[in-house]
């Protein structure tokens, strides 16, 4: 890959159609922060070995509140492996598997560094807890079901509902709220949710899905309206999840982000991540700003799902995280522009002065908290907003006392066989961006925030394009331009 260019703006922008986050559907104005485990659980050998119990995570997510607490890093998310396996509590609700996860202790010593404890879960109730009754009432989990195992030692709830949008099954809401209540209860501020349908396109042979399970995202976000009125519980869904006009509207009325993509980690191997998985993500990314514009925005619907590109995995040195520091900069650009949940994998005990700058830096940070209402597009170089090797994003404006923007250049080098774009320039590219294709008009001065920087270059527009931008291989230069 070769560089990028992330500039922040603050002049006057006309032409392009900007678009804007509206607060989540719980309520939630930015894309969460913290640390996710899942990426040291599937490659343990990248970090001289992680083991998943309490212990291992408790110095995980202590480390990071006490490096990253400034920066909002706050939720501590526990990924599979944390319940239970093949039953639920007495009322068929996963709980965890004290051999393991003690939630009870992680809660008790996280909650008073203000960190918020995160779990995993899947659609349906255990297979084997159909007897058992659903808290608060006198239906059996069986009285609720579709007929369908769907290969995860679960059974799928009958998600039917009337004309009124509501479940037709007795029960079916009730557990979920039931779910909801306990782990509210137990000092839970996080679900992620995987294995939605339609989406998960490779779940394995092993699977069952149903074609549509997404009433399952319904009834945890109707759990968490009727459970915790101040909604303070975030609902996070994956993986890959259909974008068209039908299911759009869903995500987007019931859960706070949504992933895009497949797992960006490379499970088994001794290092986090490739580059081909990142840009792999980014052309998710792509694709999911268009069809956001196109099933939202152009119906006329507020946009308030945040896109989860997955886990940050750029806080190490190569020798863990993968790829070059260059790179990790990059990755961190695309997430911030995005206004993505800036969740990271990383391993929080060998963070290196890179990695903290990246989750520290305050310049950086402030153009998330810009972009976590205005995400940036994709707009080419010439025009045009298909994949390409050398790509331009801008994002903005917020019409202020001081109008700001966001734009993001980049060269991800040769496509490495996900990138959607298909070509292989090697080393450095010129990039001619004229100013005109932003709807960019007046004169700025430009600013590296990476590196706090005053460049003292005028740029003026739309006349004047910026013909010679010469991109290495990922170099992130965020600049002000006022």
């Amino acid at each position: 890959m070769n560089p990028l260019v992330f500039i922040a703006l603050l002049p006057l922008i006309q032409g392009l159609n900007f678009i804007s986050y509206d607060a989540s559907t719980d309520g939630f104005l930015e894309a969460a922060r913290g640390w996710n485990s899942f990426a040291l659980q599937s490659n343990p050998d990248a970090v001289g070995g992680f083991t998943y119990n309490t212990d291992s995570v408790l110095k995980q997510c202590t480390t990071m509140r006490e490096t990253l607490g400034n920066a909002g890093f706050e939720y501590c998310s526990l990924d599979s492996g944390w319940s239970v396996g093949d039953h639920g509590d007495e009322h068929g609700r996963p709980y965890n598997d004290t051999n393991s996860i003690d939630i009870a202790r992680l809660t008790r010593e996280l909650a008073p560094l203000g960190v918020k404890v995160g779990v995993y879960l899947l659609p349906g109730a255990f297979c084997k807890d159909m007897s058992k009754t659903i808290e608060g009432t006198n239906i059996t989990i069986a009285d609720t079901m579709s007929g369908n195992n769907n290969g995860f030692a679960r059974c799928d709830f009958d998600f039917s509902m009337d004309s009124n949008g509501k479940f037709t099954r007795a029960g079916v809401q009730e557990w979920h709220n039931s779910v909801v209540r306990f782990y509210a209860q137990s000092g839970i501020s996080f679900i992620k949710l995987d294995f939605i349908t339609p989406g998960s396109p490779e779940a394995g042979n092993s699977s069952n899905l149903p074609p549509d399970n997404s009433g399952s995202v319904r009834a945890f976000h109707n759990a968490i309206q009727t459970e915790l009125p101040s909604r303070s519980m975030r609902l996070h869904i994956s993986w890959k999840l259909e974008r068209n006009a039908t299911y759009l509207p869903i995500w987007n009325a019931n859960t706070d982000a949504m992933r895009t993509d497949q797992d960006i980690n490379q499970s088994g191997a001794k290092t986090l991540v490739q580059w081909q998985k990142v840009q792999r993500a980014i052309e998710n990314y792509r694709q999911w700003y268009l069809a956001a514009t196109a099933g939202l925005i152009d119906a006329g619907l507020a946009l308030r799902v945040r896109p989860d590109l997955d886990s940050l995995l750029n806080g190490n040195d190569k020798s863990i995280s993968g790829i070059s520091d260059v790179k990790r900069q990059s990755v961190m650009t695309h997430w911030i522009g995005a206004g993505a949940p800036l969740i990271t994998g990383s391993d929080m005990r060998n963070l290196d002065h890179v990695g903290m700058n990246l989750y520290t830096n305050q310049e950086a940070l402030d153009v998330a908290n810009f972009t976590s209402y205005y995400p940036m597009q994709p707009v080419n170089p010439g025009g045009g907003n298909s994949p390409a090797q050398v790509q331009a994003w801008i994002a903005g404006v917020e019409m202020s006392a001081q109008c700001k923007s966001v734009v993001v250049l980049a060269n991800y080098g040769p496509d490495e066989g996900e990138g959607g774009f298909g070509t292989a320039m090697s080393g450095v590219q010129k990039m001619s961006v004229e100013f005109k294709h932003f709807g960019l008009g007046g004169t700025w001065n430009v600013r590296d925030v990476w590196k706090a920087t005053d460049l003292g270059l005028t740029i003026h527009g739309p006349k004047h394009g910026w013909n010679t931008c010469q991109m290495y291989g990922g170099n992130v230069s965020t600049m002000v331009i006022s």
